[in-house]
């Protein structure tokens, strides 16, 4: 059965956050509350065929302690292209920078990213050779493969959480073997916002609704595509974005 996603894990309604982690109350849940946050996981858990098991309980409520504190990956603005005052596209440069990641290649896309992120979570969390939490960043990536007949995608996905600034020049050592540290080389990319869920199905949408905007072009690879994530199902219409990479020169 497939694990909880990053959405799924960070998702959190504004009561029961108000109620339980309040940002001028940091102190510890006592166990009703535990059970409660952990119960309101597993229920939203459901709603997509995932389990989320007992061991999370303690990386849920330490992301829900800092759930006010995400911070941006930066990145460089190069040109926004709009039409009727909608934006269908923006260009942007990302800088290089150490980023932990996971590849998981499950029978599903949704399953991949799922157990990729909670591997990448209890890194974050506490799970690394400082043996402290390290701060969330905004996307979490997801790096997808082309298969050969180009409609679908290789069963390897690779998740990635960009390190804060703080941990950028000396990362702290994943435990789990599974968590690489890597140094990913600037790249220029191509965005487009879409909402709701990110399934094999709802990316390829996604990337044929871009190259018919792009046109015919060879500026871009066609074997790799990003999905960047941003929020939650406690969003309506969550953000997410496709991202083409532009070829280097």
């Amino acid at each position: 059965m497939a694990r909880i996603t990053f959405e799924d894990l960070a998702a959190m309604d504004d009561e029961l956050l108000d109620e339980n982690v309040a940002e001028d109350n940091p102190e510890p849940m006592n166990e009703e509350e535990e059970e409660r946050l952990l119960a309101h996981w597993q229920a939203v858990a459901s709603t997509h065929h995932v389990v989320v098991p007992q061991e999370m309980a303690a990386p849920i409520q330490q992301m829900a302690r800092q759930t006010q504190e995400r911070q941006p990956v930066p990145f460089v603005p190069l040109s926004c292209h709009e039409k009727n005052k909608e934006i269908l596209y923006e260009e942007r440069v990302y800088p290089a920078g150490k980023w932990a990641y996971v590849i998981k290649g499950e029978d599903l896309y949704e399953q991949s990213i799922s157990m990729a992120f909670m591997k990448l979570m209890r890194y974050i969390c506490s799970e690394n050779s400082a043996g402290r939490y390290l701060g969330m960043t905004v996307p979490i990536l997801n790096e997808i493969q082309m298969a050969k007949d180009e409609k679908s995608f290789v069963r390897d996905v690779l998740t990635a959480y960009y390190l804060p600034a703080e941990f950028q020049d000396k990362p702290p050592e994943p435990t789990d073997p599974d968590i690489q540290i890597v140094q990913r080389e600037t790249v220029r990319v191509i965005t487009r916002v879409f909402y709701g869920t990110t399934t094999e199905e709802t990316i390829m949408r996604q990337i044929s609704l871009l190259w018919e905007l792009l046109g015919s072009t060879d500026d871009f690879l066609r074997e790799t595509y990003m999905v960047a994530v941003y929020e939650n199902p406690g969003v309506p219409r969550r953000r997410n974005e496709i991202w083409f990479i532009r070829r280097e020169p």
